[in-house]
């Protein structure tokens, strides 16, 4: 594994993130493909094994249990400080804009939440999940800002989110003293690179770091034609995001798995590289160990710049897809 400083932060990260959406209780939440507790352990102890210091997890993943999950498992086999920990919070919802619970309000019972469902007394990196349209920026960024000063969390981050929101709220934090986001989780992989548009010119000219989800595409970077898996058949929200363009994107995939053959690696590493040639720390789920060799062996894949150029040339631009498309004001 290889490790790098975390954007505009002192933390020390694996170059490779675990995302835990595919950890919590099936019956739970949006998705019906996650792994128990039991199975979820055996992946993230694998992935402490091969040099995984960093995971990703959110409130709104299986209804807190992917939260719980994880800071059961870590605590068995870890001491906290050795792992960098981040997760995520949802706008205020509609009866707490009627009630009047004040954007700082929010952060501060879901973060608290959080922590309780973690076992952690802080956080890491704390990440607004989504633009609230519906909430002061002001009320965000010093409710953040509040909850660095009283130790909770060690830096903020943002995930979908256009680029004039983030200058503008990291232009609000510079203006007023507060903290500012230091990461961005967007969804970038070889079949959507909107980001690159914007958000990734922007990000490297502030040095913030670029945590890209959906790193396989839901599996669609990672598995040859024939393949399946569970949530292959069963991610319908990877469907939404995927179905529409998988003409489109077959050319990619194809070249995917010809450099793969060429190289003797698999797709993973492909993918994995390229992104991290973009100077990305991509953020990637697993549902079996075998996935983790291919993430940390991606780390060290070598693609040419020939090779680059090959897996980019045939890209079409896409529409937006997923939160980005469904979370506008």
């Amino acid at each position: 594994m290889k490790y790098k400083k975390l954007g505009n932060s002192d933390l020390i990260v694996s170059n490779i993130c675990l995302g835990c959406m595919g950890f919590g209780d099936s019956a739970k939440g949006q998705h019906s493909w996650t792994l128990n507790e039991e199975n979820s352990e055996e992946i993230i102890k694998y992935a402490l094994e091969k040099g995984i210091n960093f995971f990703d997890t959110a409130i709104a993943y299986q209804s807190g249990t992917s939260e719980q999950y994880l800071g059961r498992i870590l605590k068995k086999y870890i001491e906290r400080e050795k792992v960098v920990i981040a997760t995520k919070f949802l706008p205020r919802t509609e009866d707490e804009i009627e009630k009047g619970i004040s954007g700082q309000q929010h952060i501060e019972t879901m973060l608290n939440k959080s922590l309780e469902n973690l076992g952690m007394e802080y956080v890491d990196l704390y990440i607004y999940h989504m633009w609230d349209y519906n909430t002061p920026l002001y009320d965000i960024m010093e409710g953040l800002n509040n909850m660095i000063k009283a130790g909770k969390i060690k830096y903020i981050g943002i995930s979908n989110c256009f680029a004039w929101q983030l200058a503008e709220a990291n232009a609000l934090a510079e203006k007023y003293g507060f903290a500012k986001f230091i990461s961005i989780q967007g969804h970038y992989n070889l079949i959507f690179r909107e980001e690159e548009r914007e958000m990734i010119p922007y990000c490297k000219e502030k040095n913030i770091a670029i945590t890209p989800y959906s790193s396989l595409a839901g599996g669609r970077l990672s598995k040859h034609y024939g393949e399946s898996s569970r949530r292959l058949t069963e991610d319908k929200y990877a469907k939404l995001k995927y179905d529409l363009t998988e003409e489109q994107d077959k050319t990619i995939i194809d070249r995917v798995i010809e450099i793969a053959d060429k190289k003797n690696i698999s797709m993973t590493e492909v993918s994995l590289a390229w992104l991290i040639k973009k100077g990305a720390i991509p953020i990637v789920g697993a549902t079996k160990t075998a996935q983790i060799d291919g993430m940390v062996k991606s780390v060290n894949a070598i693609l040419t710049e020939e090779e680059i150029k090959y897996l980019e040339e045939p890209y079409l631009p896409h529409k937006l897809v997923g939160v980005m498309a469904q979370n506008l004001k």
